[in-house]
């Protein structure tokens, strides 16, 4: 009880660090649902390897070519993830419109050629900096309140563009015939969904790394379809399980020196998990059993 009145006291160092998480636990959640609904699950995997690249990239160029200016790790890395996250969607998103190839090969292209390029160039001499590399590894114990409020600004702005076009959104992701029917104008909805999807993940990466963004992505929407809750509940309960996952997994990390993000995972893998075999308990109870009496 200590701990948990510890964490919410106000002035708690690592204040910044949970609230970072419990943001990242309530957007991504409603974003991975309509990646979920869209089956685009392994662009999930993906897109926060290329974020990645991006980063990697952006401070890499201003390292070689603009070593004397100050700027900030956290603007130059978002630039650079949000700019190479989107324009790979858009790229992808065209080659599946034309019918060129096969989209698991791409996405595992991508993947292995994003993860080498990050590699590669955290390597490199030229990105000496501590502020960099823990850019790349999702971690934000030392971040600032003014970067807090730039977070939450633009994760504001996104989940207010997934309430006011949510309908729009929904019906192109769910049934892109019926869409197409009526008369909606299907490539638009296409590029804000693409560009909603970029943007957050570059911030995902930023804030809790490249393995939480998927998890987050993808687990707290898997628990919400498993509940049958509606089309319309299941990005609430996903953000809501996302929050719990977000603050559960600092409290246990707090307790057991474990590193959060991980511990976010791991109890999200518990709950989707804990959810499935209650499930099948239940459907086993419910079934009918064979009368063999007679």
């Amino acid at each position: 009880m200590s701990e948990l009145l510890q964490i919410l006291d106000p002035s708690y160092v690592l204040r910044n660090s949970l609230y970072g998480g419990l943001l990242a636990g309530m957007v991504l959640p409603i974003v991975g649902g309509l990646m979920y609904v869209r089956r685009m699950v392994f662009l999930g995997v993906t897109l926060p390897s290329v974020s990645a690249a991006g980063i990697a990239v952006a401070i890499f160029w201003h390292a070689t070519f603009h070593p004397d200016t100050s700027h900030s790790d956290f603007g130059l890395a978002f630039l650079g993830s949000t700019v190479l996250t989107t324009g790979t969607l858009i790229v992808l998103a065209a080659l599946e419109r034309n019918g060129r190839g096969v989209l698991e090969g791409r996405l595992g292209v991508l993947y292995v050629l994003a993860g080498s390029v990050t590699i590669l160039l955290l390597a490199s001499d030229r990105i000496p900096e501590v502020g960099a590399l823990r850019v790349f590894q999702g971690q934000i114990i030392a971040i600032s309140d003014s970067e807090i409020i730039l977070l939450s600004t633009c994760l504001a702005g996104i989940v207010s563009l997934l309430w006011w076009f949510r309908r729009e959104l929904l019906l192109v992701s769910v049934d892109r015939d019926l869409a197409i029917s009526l008369g909606k104008h299907v490539w638009v909805w296409d590029l804000l969904l693409y560009w909603i999807v970029g943007v957050t993940i570059s911030l995902g990466v930023l804030i809790v790394g490249p393995l939480v963004t998927f998890g987050f992505l993808l687990l707290p929407p898997m628990v919400a379809m498993r509940l049958n809750v509606g089309m319309w509940m299941a990005p609430l309960l996903s953000a809501g399980v996302g929050m719990l996952l977000a603050f559960c997994g600092f409290l246990v990390s707090f307790q057991l020196d474990w590193p959060t993000g991980p511990t976010d995972v791991l109890l999200g893998c518990v709950l989707l998990g804990l959810v499935t075999i209650i499930q099948w308990a239940i459907e086993k109870y419910r079934s009918p059993h064979p009368d063999f009496s007679r």
